[in-house]
């Protein structure tokens, strides 16, 4: 029985691998990938790779085998997601996989934004294929904000619509972490079950944005704009507008709490508090310096 992770070449799944060779052994380890020269590093690592993309699903035959456990990874193409999810699903069912775990969004079913609307319809796939589950509801990422800081210290603001919303983030690595617990655990601890992850704090952006200013030594600031104002701001920077309408409508959802939820399932997983959103904030400065 292998432990399988697709999209193993991107920045979540690079870290879910590291984070399976600190459990398991090499060789238990396979990467769903499309690009073999990209995987070289896990090559060396004695990873196995499987050459497969979500976009074609004739190359999903081989992707899994029987009795495997499954991490898939969402997919990056908006708009094109349930079906390339879909493809892996048909894939896994065809190949009898003992688990299929997930990584959607935030609140399941209950999530209110348009960003969730791919992640809840490939929920209903899974339920629907009968394949034993796990659905990881990753909330936010806090790189989602720390890999934006060089506009934040140019400007001197953090600009969102979200008012006086609060995000319960934590870093990747975290939600990596929480990952991996699941395809190395007991099968009967975690299957056909949905894990909330969330950061242990949830922080406003005025918090964010003192967090930077006090890491930086920079004047920052929380410029809250309307979501019309803010589609404008993104749409300047040259942003593509459904893109930017996306971060919007997450902004929106944001000031109405939905990306507040903490239930303490990712610190229960992984056996360790969250990474404080000012840990990240240091990390990213640090790496820019």
């Amino acid at each position: 029985m292998s432990i399988v992770v697709t999209g193993a070449t991107g920045q979540l799944g690079r870290l879910v691998v590291d984070a399976l060779l600190g459990t398991v052994p090499a060789e238990r380890v396979v990467a769903v990938v499309r690009n073999k020269e990209k995987a070289a590093d896990l090559t060396e690592r004695g990873v196995e790779l499987r050459i497969a993309d979500y976009g074609s699903p004739e190359t999903l035959a081989g992707a899994f085998e029987a009795g495997d456990r499954v991490l898939l990874i969402s997919g990056s193409e908006v708009g094109q997601r349930v079906a390339q999810h879909a493809a892996v699903i048909d894939a896994a069912k065809a190949a009898g996989v003992a688990q299929l775990a997930y990584t959607g969004v935030l609140g399941g079913d209950d999530a209110d934004f348009e960003l969730a609307a791919e992640h809840k319809e490939t929920e209903r796939l899974i339920l629907a294929s009968g394949l034993p589950y796990t659905f990881l509801r990753n909330g936010w990422y806090s790189e989602n904000y720390t890999a934006n800081l060089a506009p934040v210290l140019a400007h001197g603001a953090v600009v969102s619509n979200a008012g006086e919303g609060r995000i319960a983030s934590a870093s990747r690595a975290d939600y990596a972490a929480a990952a991996a617990a699941v395809l190395t655990g007991p099968a009967e601890e975690h299957l056909n079950r949905a894990y909330e992850l969330s950061g242990d704090t949830a922080w406003s952006f005025a918090e964010y944005a003192a967090e930077v200013a006090a890491r930086s030594g920079r004047e920052v600031a929380y410029a809250p704009v309307s979501a019309k104002a803010h589609l404008e701001i993104l749409l300047g920077a040259g942003l593509p507008r459904p893109f930017a309408e996306i971060l919007v409508d997450v902004d929106r959802a944001a000031e109405h709490g939905a990306l507040a939820l903490r239930t303490g399932d990712l610190t229960r997983l992984i056996g360790r508090p969250t990474t404080p959103v000012g840990v990240s904030v240091q990390e990213a400065l640090d790496a820019s310096r």
